[in-house]
């Protein structure tokens, strides 16, 4: 079989067989850093050895990703990073790196390890949802870390939570409430309520965060539809601001910065986020490298999604 015979599926199979050979790992940590059985690991690596992928270096034509991936996951102190191969002459930044978080996704719940999965919004969470197979797990819940607009239904925050409960078979939880609350309104007071105060304990106790990310632009769902008025992308921009995560501004060193609407910003708050066992954040696309690199650099992610074009940038502005 040679390199160009090899399916995408073989994907697994090599990366497996990169982290044994060449990373020298044990079958066991292998499986506890994939999400798999020692059996699968054990299995993909008598395949290999029969398919002729491994002789005396790991003859494959996905290895400049698997290449990417370790070096992401070395220089960000990464659990687990996935590149995925984007279409350079018809870029889309949502698609593979969509993709691959709906791959991704599929893989951990196979293990069974989450129960609670918290999701934000956008388009590339939209593409993940769409690209997974319908399954029936009643046991698993998913739960809104942000509250919502009322534009955009499918990518806000209700529509990713109930979208990906509906694929899944799951129940869902929901935040209620817009992103940002009136300026009149007391937060204390308002998220005082049982029903807010049971949803931020749930957010305590989330298995995994799928996070996305958006600079300041109109390309960001969250500039485009959900900034009130008292505060522009000029304000943000003047205070150093290069994006968000969580509708939580950062800058371009991942420090969190103060603005007008930080006293009325419905969501899970960065410190509780950090406590999250498993942070995914899925990303993509040259106008979100300097958030990308903000969020892993303040530790809000410990998996990495992206694509080639992105891994490369990312990895470059060092």
């Amino acid at each position: 079989m040679t390199n160009e015979d090899l399916p995408e599926a073989d994907a697994f199979t090599v990366e497996v067989c990169w982290h044994y050979f060449v990373n020298e790992l044990t079958q066991a940590q292998i499986a506890k850093a994939m999400g798999v059985t020692r059996l699968r690991v054990n299995q993909a690596i008598q395949r290999a050895r029969s398919l002729g992928i491994v002789k005396v270096e790991i003859d494959s034509p996905l290895l400049p990703r698997f290449d990417l991936q370790d070096r992401l996951q070395k220089r960000f102190g990464l659990m687990r990073a996935l590149v995925a191969p984007a279409n350079p002459e018809n870029y889309d930044y949502h698609g593979a790196c969509g993709a691959a978080l709906a791959s991704y996704m599929a893989e951990r719940l196979r293990s069974g390890e989450w129960r609670r999965i918290g999701v934000s919004w956008g388009m590339t969470l939209q593409c993940a949802i769409n690209r997974m197979m319908r399954q029936v797990l009643p046991d698993l819940e998913v739960v809104s870390m942000i509250g919502g607009t009322s534009r955009g239904e499918s990518l806000n925050a209700f529509g990713i939570a109930s979208g990906l409960a509906d694929r899944l078979g799951a129940r869902y939880s929901l935040l209620a409430a817009p992103v940002f609350l009136a300026s009149q309104i007391d937060r204390a007071e308002f998220l005082a309520q049982d029903i807010f105060t049971e949803h931020f304990e749930k957010l305590r106790q989330l298995d995994v965060a799928i996070l996305t990310a958006s600079n300041i632009s109109e390309r960001s769902y969250l500039i485009r539809t959900g900034l009130p008025a008292v505060l522009g992308t000029e304000d943000l921009i003047a205070a150093g601001v290069i994006g968000d995560v969580v509708s939580r501004f950062l800058d371009a060193e991942g420090n969190h910065v103060p603005t007008l609407l930080d006293d009325c910003t419905i969501g899970i708050e960065l410190d509780v986020l950090r406590q999250v066992p498993e942070r995914v954040l899925a990303a993509a696309g040259p106008h979100k490298v300097p958030i990308v690199r903000a969020a892993l650099q303040a530790g809000l992610a410990n998996v990495l999604i992206t694509d080639d074009l992105t891994a490369k940038m990312v990895l470059d502005a060092d």
